[in-house]
């Protein structure tokens, strides 16, 4: 296990990877990065709503990361971030989303897609060889990142 809610398989099974037949398993100093998230973000959040969440993506390896077009910079590439999704659980994403932007640590906070109401998933990452930035962003339909101020909601 990765920490109490987030199991192995989730953390970096992808079935891109398994498709594409690339090798996606972490290195030790990553799945120590992927524990601290699990345990600063998504085991506090999962308590919190007290009901199971999915993890949608953690882990990526470059070579996966480019397979499915992520950002050359992407956090999943260091085990620093992670996108989760409450609807198999019931729960509505925005819900999730706000929990983390006004109770828990985080370096980057996206609202991913979605509507107005909700976003598609919720990606959050957290360092820990800087300060975190606390930074709030919003993805939109075309792709288009915008910089979204941590007191409103990204709509």
């Amino acid at each position: 296990m990765i920490s109490r809610y987030v199991s192995e398989a989730e953390g970096y099974k992808s079935p891109t990877a398994i498709r594409l037949g690339i090798y996606n398993m972490p290195g030790d100093a990553t799945l120590r990065r992927m524990e601290i998230v699990a345990h600063e973000v998504f085991d506090p959040l999962r308590e919190a709503f007290g009901r199971p969440l999915r993890v949608t993506s953690f882990y990526r390896s470059p070579i996966l990361n480019k397979a499915v077009n992520g950002s050359p910079t992407s956090q999943h590439v260091r085990g620093e971030a992670i996108d989760i999704d409450g609807d198999p659980a019931g729960l509505d994403n925005a819900e999730l989303f706000d929990y983390v932007r006004r109770h828990l640590p985080f370096d980057q906070l996206i609202w991913e897609y979605g509507t107005a109401r909700s976003p598609a998933w919720v990606h959050a990452s957290y360092v820990t060889h800087r300060p975190n930035r606390g930074q709030v962003l919003r993805v939109l339909s075309g792709g288009a990142t915008q910089l979204v101020s941590a007191r409103q909601p990204p709509w």
